[in-house]
């Protein structure tokens, strides 16, 4: 294991996104999920762009916080897709879906993924940013990936390891894997240096 200074602690991922848990497993490290219900996802109206998935992360370790014990250290993740100053969260319904993919045709945006570590003793919580350039899509490429694909998990309404991102994305600047949910490079480096 190369983050031999992880082996005094406990793993835990706070998340049920199979693309995290994916993309953490590709780390090579030991962990286990865990997964507190009903934690509050909703942020001041105050914040913008990077400091939104940082607050949320933020909020979701401090509710792992009360029970935790001192040999656990605790991954937690929030991913948004932002355009224009709007959040693009996860969709209501497939219109919702549509309506988002329709805003994200032609048009470059930012995912922003906040990611919180923390320990017993320690917390360090950093936003990753990946800016994402689209093709136009066709309405009937985005009635299609909605229907087939059922994007409803997602922030923005897409997946860009699905259809949408083979067919869809021009351009990357940043992380591909921030834009799947979790910004690993980035997350290896700090938890190296912890």
């Amino acid at each position: 294991m190369v983050l031999e200074n992880l082996k005094k602690y406990k793993v835990i991922l706070a998340s049920n996104s199979p693309r995290r848990k994916e993309l953490l497993s590709g780390l090579g490290i030991d962990y286990e999920v865990k997964i507190l219900p009903g934690i509050d996802e909703t942020y001041p109206d105050t914040l913008e762009g990077e400091e939104i998935p940082k607050y949320i992360a933020r909020e979701k370790a401090d509710a792992y916080r009360a029970g935790m014990k001192d040999d656990e250290l605790i991954i937690t993740a929030d991913t948004i897709v932002y355009i224009d100053g709007e959040v693009l969260g996860k969709p209501k319904d497939e219109a919702d879906a549509c309506r988002m993919l329709r805003c994200l045709s032609g048009r470059t945006h930012q995912v922003i993924t906040g990611v919180c570590i923390t320990t017993a003793t320690f917390q360090k919580c950093f936003a990753a940013v990946t800016d994402v350039t689209f093709d136009e899509l066709s309405e009937e490429e985005i009635t299609y990936y909605v229907k087939e694909y059922r994007p409803m998990d997602k922030a923005g309404s897409y997946g860009v390891q699905e259809w949408i991102g083979f067919i869809g994305v021009t351009g990357l600047k940043g992380s591909y894997f921030n834009v799947m949910g979790l910004p690993v490079q980035r997350l290896y480096r700090e938890l190296k240096s912890l």
